[in-house]
């Protein structure tokens, strides 16, 4: 009954109208990964994060047209105190980018400053009406919301904004190891979170979400893209939808240290349930590594190049006179070949998604060019993409404002490295 006031579907606004989602019903949003401490790459290998990967991360998200956020804690800048880092990643989301975006939920104070800076950018009415900026709120499995959690949601909620409320359950250590009891807890944890959420401000959007994984039930270790874990995915979306929800499912989860076989099979898995399942927002869905304990670069890339392929199988078949191409049969008659065909000059270029990291060249093409693997060859990717970045624009009122207020907060206070 409670959660029966939050929106089934709603807007969320970024700083570009052009980069404005629709969140729920057939739509699907993809936003990159959240939290890792560390980043790895082939050049300088695994790290802890900082501020400079953060900002790398935002600008490659800002790049990529497959991801519609900029997400929200996309690596943790360790080289800046805990109590005043989500000032920096709010104003990178908000400088170097202008799609929606995820403030803090570390604290309700920090939620708070989030709020304060979306303010100064798109207006205290503006806020009042529409949502233009969310927090990522995880239940401490099993069955509790600690203060921290709740009391983000709150702010979020009372300022008519977002939130996605995410159980986070791993089958055997936060939950039982079987999956129908899993989706039970699951659902139950959700609807508690989102039925909070309307009771401090009805009709406030929420994303009922998920992180529903299994364990290696001989080490501890959780596993992803299992076909448990797959399953559970399909059930909850159908859960979501049965109570009227936008639902948050999968991303390109992996357990595996680096971007090898493991790293995209248990990726490709886990991403492909989300989307088959019809899942509204995915989060995670680019450079997840290590079981979320690292974001990768090349990880990134291959993820958002994978991206890209699930937008064209998202958008369908074009089933009109052109898709059924009865001029080409005609012209190329039977026995012959229809790569000179009017149709097939006339679609060349679009009839096939062009994915760039794959490589189609001949054995001996490949090895004149270097013989790359994939991974090699998503190195160069992301360092071109940041070589070609240009920043968006931005009202140099509002830029200094924001950075005023960035200043004025870490005055405020002394550093905080715990």
């Amino acid at each position: 009954h409670l959660c029966a006031t939050a929106p089934s579907e709603f807007r969320m606004y970024g700083r570009d109208a052009r980069h404005d989602v629709t969140i729920g019903g057939d739509h699907v949003v993809f936003s990159p990964a959240y939290g890792p401490p560390f980043v790895t790459d082939l050049d300088q290998g695994r790290r802890y994060a900082t501020l400079a990967d953060f900002e790398n991360f935002v600008k490659l998200t800002y790049a990529s047209p497959w991801l519609h956020h900029s997400g929200g804690t996309i690596c943790e800048p360790v080289d800046v105190p805990v109590n005043k880092r989500h000032l920096d990643m709010a104003y990178a989301h908000l400088r170097w980018s202008t799609k929606p975006l995820m403030g803090s939920v570390t604290a309700p104070e920090r939620a708070e400053d989030s709020l304060a800076m979306a303010r100064l950018v798109f207006g205290a009415d503006r806020l009042e009406r529409d949502c233009v900026i969310q927090g990522n709120i995880n239940v401490n499995s099993p069955l509790v919301f600690d203060d921290v959690m709740s009391g983000a949601l709150k702010v979020y909620a009372r300022a008519n904004q977002g939130c996605v409320i995410s159980p986070f359950i791993i089958g055997g250590a936060m939950g039982p190891v079987t999956q129908p009891a899993l989706i039970a807890q699951a659902h139950a944890e959700a609807l508690v979170g989102i039925a909070l959420s309307q009771l401090v401000r009805p009709g406030s959007p929420m994303v009922y979400g998920n992180f529903l994984t299994t364990m290696d039930l001989k080490t501890g270790a959780p596993t992803f893209g299992t076909p448990e874990a797959d399953l559970a995915t399909y059930a909850i979306a159908q859960l979501a939808r049965r109570v009227g929800l936008p639902v948050r499912c999968g991303g390109h989860y992996t357990a595996s240290k680096t971007t090898d076989a493991q790293a995209m099979q248990e990726s490709a898995d886990a991403m492909d349930a989300a989307v088959l399942a019809g899942a509204n927002f995915v989060h995670q869905a680019a450079g997840w590594l290590e079981g979320g304990l690292t974001i990768g670069y090349e990880k990134f890339v291959m993820d958002a190049d994978h991206l890209g392929m699930l937008h064209r199988m998202l958008a369908g078949l074009a089933i009109d006179e052109n898709g059924l191409a009865a001029d080409a049969f005609r012209e190329a008659g039977p026995g012959n070949a229809f790569l000179g065909t009017a149709h097939t000059l006339a679609n060349f270029e679009y009839a096939n998604h062009p994915a760039l990291l794959p490589d189609t060249s001949s054995f001996e093409q490949w090895t004149e060019d270097g013989g790359l693997d994939m991974a090699q060859r998503a190195n160069r990717q992301w360092k071109q993409m940041l070589a070609d970045y240009e920043p968006p624009p931005i009202d140099p009122s509002v830029d200094a404002d924001l950075q005023a207020f960035v200043a004025d907060r870490k005055a405020s206070m002394e550093d905080a490295w715990y």
